[in-house]
């Protein structure tokens, strides 16, 4: 039996690595999918899910924006009825640079995408929730969320942020129905990693500096994602589930 079949979720950044693999696991349990992005390889991804017989629809989605993520939860609710699942991934890792080069606009943009866009999510996310009495909410942390990263200051400390709005959310919500908890992968092997390389480096390099000796798959991640969504974590609420090779306890 499909472990989500009859559930809508919707899953943001998943046009692509871990947002991807998560809307694609989540359909394959069974799960109506709303694939927000704000760029059109979110199309992509609704394809793949229906190429394999489930029910996905894009909704291009900025963050960023109150207006577009309140339209992203209206419109799981017009498409497939109700809002069972929500999957805050959506983030930007721009930033590589020694510590007297750091960029105010950098840090704002980090902040903006990743601290913003979760809280945005979050605050429609509860209100459409609350209204059916109940739901799971997971939040895509780091390694950084937990650790500090040396010259990515601005993502750490968005990711600590994430973390922390996971805490402060679960502790408000978990009487009302609502489970919201968080994942925080290592080093995973997407596109949005190779990009962030410094010139020479190969990823296979930075997975030989986690003890399991390799990068995660999206797919990984995407099952720990799914474990906190299902029932078998129904008494897991505020927790930041470190996914991560064994980085963080070296």
């Amino acid at each position: 039996m499909q472990k989500f079949a009859g559930k809508v979720a919707l899953v943001t950044g998943a046009g692509g690595g871990i947002g991807r693999a998560v809307a694609c696991a989540l359909a394959a349990e069974g799960a109506s999918v709303i694939v927000a992005d704000i760029v059109d390889a979110g199309r992509d991804t609704v394809a793949l899910i229906e190429a394999a017989g489930g029910r996905a629809a894009f909704v291009r989605t900025d963050v960023q924006s109150s207006a577009d993520t309140a339209t992203m939860v209206r419109q799981a609710v017009t498409r497939f009825g109700r809002l069972d699942i929500a999957i805050n991934n959506a983030g930007i890792d721009p930033e590589v640079a020694p510590e007297a080069e750091w960029d105010e606009a950098t840090m704002a943009r980090i902040l903006g995408v990743n601290v913003q866009g979760v809280f945005l999510c979050l605050k429609h996310e509860i209100a459409q929730m609350l209204k059916q009495g109940g739901g799971a909410i997971v939040n895509l942390a780091s390694a950084a969320g937990v650790v500090g990263v040396v010259n990515k200051p601005a993502y750490t400390a968005s990711k600590h942020a994430v973390v922390g709005l996971t805490k402060a959310s679960g502790l408000q919500y978990a009487s009302r129905g609502i489970r919201i908890n968080a994942v925080c992968p290592g080093a995973v092997d997407t596109q949005m990693l190779q990009d962030n390389l410094a010139d020479g480096v190969d990823k296979a390099l930075v997975g030989a500096n986690h003890p399991i000796g390799r990068l995660a798959s999206p797919e990984e991640i995407a099952r720990a994602v799914l474990w906190l969504c299902s029932e078998d974590a129904g008494y897991v609420v505020g927790h930041a589930l470190v996914v991560d090779g064994g980085l963080t306890v070296q």
